[in-house]
């Protein structure tokens, strides 16, 4: 599936994901390749993902690795998937 992160600063994630985890409004959830569309808010947590997706030039401070999973704070937002392909808008 396909990945993108954006913040008010820039678009700072895009590419092929196998899973993304994000903290929902009732407690976190992960999506995966043919999840049903879905829309929700976000709260503080992390996001997570699995895979090799390009993180934009100057903040690649933003996110930790570990085991080819990646990690990012944030304080909010919202997040799209439909066919396959993952929008989060994080504050």
């Amino acid at each position: 599936m396909y990945l993108e992160i954006v913040t008010p600063e820039a678009s700072l994630v895009s590419g092929e994901v196998e899973s993304v985890t994000v903290p929902g409004m009732d407690g976190e959830f992960q999506m995966l390749n043919n999840h049903a569309a879905i829309v929700s808010l976000l709260v503080e947590g992390e996001v997570r993902f699995k895979g090799n997706p390009t993180i934009a030039e100057g903040f690649e401070k933003k996110f930790t690795q570990k085991e080819g999973k990646w990690t990012m704070h944030i304080n909010g937002g919202t997040v799209e998937c439909s066919d396959n392909k993952v929008i989060v808008l994080a504050d």
